[in-house]
C-alpha cells in the first residue's frame, strides 16, 4: 500500500441548482393558481423542516433504516457496534491541539477537527485522526487497525479497499493493538479481525451518509 505525504485542498463544495420559474409562465395564477401556490408552500416547508431535522441529528433515513442490519452483520462477526451521539463539526486549523481534543469514542466518530481532510487512499502509516474526522463528515468510511492484526487480515482490508476505494480511508492506528475499526460519522465497529460481510454491510449502510453531501466523483483515491 502507497504511502500519501500529501493533503490537497478539500473537495469544492457542491452547490444546489437555483430554482428557475416557468418559462413563458408570464402571466399571473387565477383562482385555482392561488390554492395551488398555496399547497406548494406548504409542502415546501413541511419538506424544510424534515431536512433540518435530519441534519440536527446527524442522521440520515437510509442509515436509521440499515443500523439495525449493521448490528446484526457486526454481532455475527464478533465486533461491537456502536451509534454516538455527535459532538459537533467545528474546524481547526493544527494538527498539534494543546491540549488534545477529546472525542467521546476511540476512533472518534465526530468532533472538532482539522480544515483539511486526508487524502482518500490506502497508507501504511498512521492518518491523522483530527484530519480523518473530517473524511468522515464528507461521507467516508475509514478502516484502521492495530500493530497486532495479521498481515493475512491486513491483506484482506486491502483486497476489501480495492474492490470499490471510493470514500475509502484505510490506515494503522498503533493504539488499537489488535483489533480492527472501521467508522462513519457517530459510527463505530470494533472487531477481532476483518469479516467481509460485516464490513460490506457497514460500508454500505454508512457511506455518503455524513453531514456534509459529496457526489462520488469528489470522493475517488488521490483526492
Amino acid at each position: 500500500m502507497a504511502k500519501k505525504s500529501r493533503t490537497p485542498p478539500p473537495p469544492k463544495s457542491v452547490q444546489a441548482p437555483k430554482a428557475r420559474g416557468r418559462e413563458g409562465s408570464g402571466a399571473p395564477l387565477g383562482g385555482n393558481g392561488k390554492w395551488i401556490g398555496i399547497a406548494l408552500a406548504v409542502v415546501l416547508v413541511i419538506a424544510a423542516i424534515a431536512a433540518a431535522v435530519s441534519l440536527g441529528s446527524g442522521k440520515s433515513p437510509k442509515a436509521t433504516a440499515n443500523a439495525s442490519e449493521v448490528t446484526k452483520a457486526m454481532a455475527a462477526a464478533g465486533c461491537t457496534f456502536h451509534t454516538y451521539p455527535s459532538v459537533g463539526r467545528r474546524h481547526i486549523t493544527t494538527l498539534t491541539p494543546n491540549p488534545p481534543i477529546k472525542y467521546n469514542s476511540f476512533p472518534p466518530t465526530s468532533g472538532p477537527h482539522y480544515y483539511v481532510p486526508a487524502v482518500w487512499g490506502s497508507y501504511d502509516s498512521p492518518v491523522s485522526e483530527y484530519q480523518a474526522v473530517h473524511n468522515l463528515e464528507h461521507g467516508g468510511i475509514v478502516i484502521q487497525y492495530g500493530p497486532g492484526v495479521p498481515k493475512d487480515t491486513i491483506t484482506k482490508i486491502g483486497d476489501f479497499y480495492q474492490s470499490d476505494p471510493v470514500a475509502l480511508l484505510v490506515a494503522p492506528l498503533p493504539k488499537l493493538g489488535d483489533k480492527v475499526s472501521v467508522t462513519a460519522w457517530t459510527h463505530l465497529a470494533l472487531c477481532p479481525a476483518f469479516d467481509q460481510k460485516a464490513f460490506t454491510a457497514f460500508r454500505d449502510a454508512f457511506r455518503y451518509q455524513g453531514p456534509e453531501k459529496f457526489p462520488p466523483a469528489d470522493l475517488q483515491p488521490g483526492m
